[in-house]
């Protein structure tokens, strides 16, 4: 990230409520404003590569550490998506006074969230870029976590983040780096694209007190997710704003992408992001700002 747009971020914190804080990055205000909701294990950082294109083409930018990560605050509760969509609703509308619809943009974690606030709040979004995660809800997700999908490596740390007694916890204490940095890799088509001060900025924070619970968390809420998912399509139907669905082309996503969230959306246009895995905004960045650029162009 250039020294100018470094300084041109804006750094702030707001307090949602008791005991929920959360940190945020911003631009200036421009003709348009654009959220980015990071992955796990991940922070706001994860976006240092797209901020200054996107501000350079009139965005403004927020990029928030979610409930639990980064330097935001980690309560014992709330890793439901439409708990932590609607942090993020209140973040935007009454901390930063933003009333016109965004574009949102999520990875990972932050697609479910993503996905949750566009569910929950559809006039709040312009437009919804997903990556990189399956739906909590959909049929696809069910496949995928099926018992006869268990030998699909990917996803072995659902089960894991998911185990019953803290497990997961007294498993990775003092070991947050190996468990930590494994997903950086083993994810990666580019395992250079998250160098070495990228990862000590990541697990900084992870090592901070209560964070690999509060990660965790996320993924014990998935059953919770599914149902909430479930529950909202049945009441008010699928998204209707336009839909971008972005995989990495050595990822799982981009193979299911058009499948899943046809089920949840009703315009939805799939990409693959060559030459990349699961860390599409460190792995291949321009090609992320391309497909966005052309997603979010006006019609002609």
């Amino acid at each position: 990230m250039s020294g100018s747009i470094r300084a041109a971020l804006e750094h702030g914190t707001a307090e949602l409520e008791a005991g929920v804080r959360l940190h945020y990055v911003t631009t200036n205000p421009g003709s348009r404003t654009i959220v980015l909701l990071h992955g796990y294990p991940q922070t706001w950082w994860e976006w240092r590569h797209v901020i200054p294109a996107l501000v350079e083409a009139g965005w403004r930018v927020v990029a928030p550490d979610y409930r639990g990560a980064g330097t935001s605050s980690k309560p014992p509760t709330g890793y439901d998506k439409r708990t932590m969509a609607a942090d993020i609703h209140r973040l935007l509308r009454e901390h930063l006074g933003i009333s016109d619809p965004v574009t949102m943009v999520g990875h990972d974690i932050g697609m479910m969230v993503a996905y949750a606030f566009a569910s929950s709040f559809p006039d709040s979004v312009e437009r919804l870029v997903l990556m990189e995660a399956p739906l909590p809800g959909t049929a696809v997700y069910d496949r995928m976590i099926s018992t006869s999908r268990l030998k699909d490596m990917r996803l072995w740390h659902f089960f894991f983040h998911n185990a019953p007694n803290n497990l997961a916890e007294a498993l990775t204490a003092g070991r947050e780096r190996a468990h930590l940095q494994y997903f950086y890799e083993y994810l990666a088509f580019d395992q250079s694209a998250i160098g070495p001060s990228d990862v000590d900025r990541y697990v900084a924070s992870f090592e901070a007190a209560g964070a690999m619970r509060a990660g965790f968390e996320l993924y014990r809420a998935f059953d919770r997710d599914a149902e909430d998912n479930r529950a909202a399509l049945a009441r008010d139907g699928k998204l209707a704003m336009p839909v971008l669905a972005l995989g990495g082309a050595s990822s799982f996503f981009a193979p299911v992408a058009e499948e899943m969230l046809s089920e949840v959306a009703e315009n939805v246009t799939t990409a693959t992001i060559e030459r990349c895995g699961h860390w599409i905004a460190e792995e291949n960045p321009r090609a992320l700002l391309e497909r966005i650029r052309t997603f979010c162009a006006p019609a002609a």
